[in-house]
């Protein structure tokens, strides 16, 4: 079944104490944006990509992309007030049975093996999600208290989250929810079971300054 992504980049810099959106910020000399673009085209280069921007920023992405002679084909579509109505108009862009990844903009580290699975994974059960295990100790907080929970039973998640279209589109005619926290808990309202993959973990979200040193490390 041929492959779609959509990736939503609707970041702002705040957090990175920028004014440069986040996705923009350039890792090893090139927006970090492209680097994502480029990890789903080395994987698929017939992979249909839609690149989900705020309005405003447009214009600033084209020039970039003729600055750093960036040429990966993509189709751009403006996003929403948020992220789940940004999707909306990503799939907008989507018109035959295909598997659709939704992708954060600033994951440019997602491994060609995590894409791989999500895909494959999607194919036969309908949609998979990329998780790595908790690692760090986990407390849940209890009223004016905290307790310690099992953290085997915890999964981290990543991005691409990974349907068949049909499945998706559907998932997407529900109302806004502020539950809706990603793809998948947008898909699980619809009585569907998710299905979970490894990820990888330098599938990191850069969000910080420090993230950014990281991503540089690993690239």
């Amino acid at each position: 079944m041929r492959k779609a992504v959509i990736i939503v980049a609707g970041g702002s810099g705040s957090r990175m104490k920028s004014d440069i959106p986040k996705q923009f910020l350039l890792l090893k000399g090139e927006p970090i944006l492209m680097h994502t673009i480029r990890a789903f085209h080395n994987f698929d280069d017939e992979i249909k990509v839609v690149l989900v921007l705020p309005s405003t920023q447009v214009s600033y992405w084209q020039q970039l992309c003729i600055d750093h002679s960036f040429k990966i084909e993509h189709t751009i579509t403006e996003g929403g007030n948020t992220r789940f109505h940004s999707v909306q108009n990503g799939l907008k862009e989507i018109s035959e049975p295909c598997l659709v990844g939704v992708h954060d903009g600033v994951r440019p580290l997602v491994s060609s093996g995590t894409l791989e699975r999500c895909y494959a994974a999607a194919e036969i059960n309908g949609n998979a999600i990329p998780v790595t295990d908790a690692i760090e100790s986990i407390r849940e907080i209890q009223n004016s208290t905290s307790v310690a929970v099992d953290r085997s039973v915890y999964k981290m998640v990543q991005t691409p989250q990974v349907f068949t279209s049909e499945i998706l589109q559907e998932a997407y005619k529900q109302g806004f929810s502020e539950l809706f926290t990603d793809d998948a808990s947008v898909v699980e309202k619809l009585g569907k079971q998710i299905h979970l993959v490894d990820g990888n973990r330098e599938n990191i979200k850069v969000t910080t300054p420090m993230d950014l040193k990281i991503g540089e490390c690993l690239l």
